[in-house]
């Protein structure tokens, strides 16, 4: 990985996937959409998003294979052999017609599942902002769906049970990773999703620290045995900024120390955000979007949105001690993602060594214009 060598026999590696968007305009150019019928202001159909898009970067075919969204990434997570691969989905996957009255609906045909079971997504964080864009109907669909596909998923559920049960990751020949996630009404998600006894929704994250403190471990002490690395996938926080709130940082640093969390996925920006190294422990405060449909659209010219991060942490097996994280720097083009140029990558990087705080840790090149961020006990 770049300019590191770590010993595969002791490590674990994942490959974390910022927000997913597969509905909508990238839909419509896959095998088989839905109807393209949405209900926005401005847009009446999906189809105007990938019209936005072509004017911007040039045509895009209509019945495009299942891969080609995901592009340069496939051949970069071949040669890293990662253990687990996660992403946090959001889309809805169902053919439901009736849309939650917010403006923003995102939909992915189930008969296009095959856009995630080609990149080898092992499991989706589903605890997000459009995971009910098409009311409780669409929820269920989506649930069904990828369980028929051996995708696994944390965040959501049938009750609030399922929705706050963690996800178990037995990797073979090694620990276990435990993925447990949240979403923030921060993020725009209504109060109304939340999951109930009796009621489909997603594990909604408590307003005070102390009560999301308390909900970690309620609902991982019971599963958690000696060794397992704990994932917590947080939505939270506003699409745009680099600027991270204290009481984000507050809540960060308890959940690390109070409830053992190891590893901090959070998403929600449309771009990356800084990196936090917190005793040791990785914090994404915003890994940013993986894949969207907003090519075609103008504005925020100044965080770059054409720029996205996928992120490759490496663990020892044993302690549960990050040993590297690789950030790979892709541009989004004709929906699909394309290595970034020297010059892009070098903005990402100028980016993170300026919004990070990871006290003595470093940032070196990796390969092809990666970053890779190396903490203190590594960095000397």
């Amino acid at each position: 990985m770049g300019k590191m060598h770590q010993n595969r026999e002791t490590t674990l590696r994942l490959f974390l996937g910022g927000d997913t968007m597969l509905g909508r305009g990238i839909d419509q150019i896959l095998p088989f959409p839905a109807d393209p019928r949405i209900y926005e202001s401005y847009v009446r159909s999906a189809k105007g998003y990938v019209e936005l898009a072509e004017r911007r970067n040039g045509p895009i075919p209509d019945n495009l294979s299942f891969d080609y969204v995901w592009g340069d990434l496939l051949a970069d997570l071949r040669t890293r052999a990662c253990d687990l691969r996660l992403v946090n989905l959001e889309t809805t996957i169902t053919n439901a017609d009736t849309p939650e009255p917010k403006q923003i609906n995102y939909r992915m045909s189930p008969r296009n599942i095959g856009a995630l079971t080609a990149a080898g997504i092992d499991a989706c964080t589903l605890a997000n902002n459009h995971t009910l864009d098409w009311g409780v109907p669409g929820l269920i669909e989506t649930l069904a769906t990828l369980e028929r596909s051996g995708i696994s998923q944390a965040g959501a559920g049938r009750s609030s049970e399922e929705a706050a049960r963690p996800l178990a990751c037995q990797l073979q020949g090694k620990a276990r990773v435990l993925v447990i996630a949240f979403g923030s009404a921060s993020s725009g998600i209504p109060r109304s999703w939340q999951a109930g006894p009796d009621r489909p929704g997603i594990n909604l994250l408590p307003d005070t620290t102390s009560a999301a403190v308390t909900a970690v471990r309620a609902q991982v002490i019971p599963l958690r045995r000696p060794g397992d690395l704990l994932v917590l996938s947080l939505h939270w926080g506003p699409n745009w900024g680099y600027a991270i709130p204290e009481t984000q940082r507050a809540l960060s640093h308890a959940l690390i120390d109070e409830a053992g969390v190891d590893l901090i996925f959070g998403h929600s920006s449309h771009h990356p955000k800084g990196i936090e190294i917190h005793r040791g422990k990785l914090i994404i405060h915003g890994a940013g979007d993986l894949i969207n449909d907003y090519e075609g659209i103008a504005g925020y010219e100044e965080y770059r949105s054409d720029l996205g991060l996928a992120y490759v942490a490496d663990f020892d097996r044993s302690s549960r001690r990050m040993l590297s994280l690789e950030m790979i720097p892709y541009r989004r083009r004709r929906f699909s993602l394309e290595r970034a140029r020297t010059e892009d990558a070098g903005w990402l990087a100028a980016m993170l060594g300026r919004e990070s705080r990871v006290g003595a840790g470093r940032f070196v090149e990796g390969t092809g214009g990666s970053v890779c961020l190396l903490p203190a006990r590594l960095a000397e």
